[in-house]
């Protein structure tokens, strides 16, 4: 009678992206009783080096709402489903190391086309708008954290991991 554990969500997508020929990893930190978060998705490169293609930086406190997302990038012409993994990974991080349950972004206004296809893009992935951070007393506090104004979004983590996990699976086929 085999007595392991299953591997976790993240560990399978560790195990699947390595198959790919890429390496996931996390650097987590918990500063002030926070979680920060770094993920990246990279190509192993000549003499232990390694090529970027996708991260994502972000941040939890302990309640349900507290995952807080900053910085999500894929390099262009990154293999297919780098996105995909960048999310899954980030979604699978928060439901089994946190109790965070619903994400927030947001959605930068530095331009209003780009501003409209970010919107679009989360959209997709899952978040739905909560209200704009414009130049309000009151969105001081969020332009300050997120450095500027947009679309505040949220999304359950569980969907957006559902979404991406899919999307994962279908970039392999």
């Amino acid at each position: 009678m085999n007595t392991e554990p299953s591997p976790s969500i993240l560990e399978r997508l560790e195990l699947q992206a390595r198959e790919r020929g890429l390496l996931l990893r996390l650097q987590v930190g918990r500063p002030l009783g926070l979680w920060s978060l770094r993920l990246v998705v990279a190509c192993p490169g000549a003499n232990g080096t390694a090529h970027l293609l996708g991260e994502m930086k972000g941040w939890g406190y302990g309640t349900s709402n507290g995952l807080q997302l900053d910085t999500m990038q894929v390099v262009p012409q990154s293999p297919a489903g780098v996105g995909d993994l960048v999310w899954a990974a980030t979604m699978a991080w928060a439901l089994e190391a946190t109790p965070c349950r619903r994400a927030r972004l947001l959605a930068i206004r530095d331009d209003e086309r780009q501003h409209r296809r970010l919107v679009r893009y989360f959209r997709q992935r899952g978040f739905q708008l909560e209200r704009d951070v414009a130049a309000a007393l009151w969105d001081l506090p969020l332009r300050l954290v997120w450095g500027g104004a947009g679309a505040l979004m949220s999304g359950s983590v569980e969907q957006v991991l559902e979404r991406s996990l899919r999307s994962w699976r279908q970039s392999a086929a």
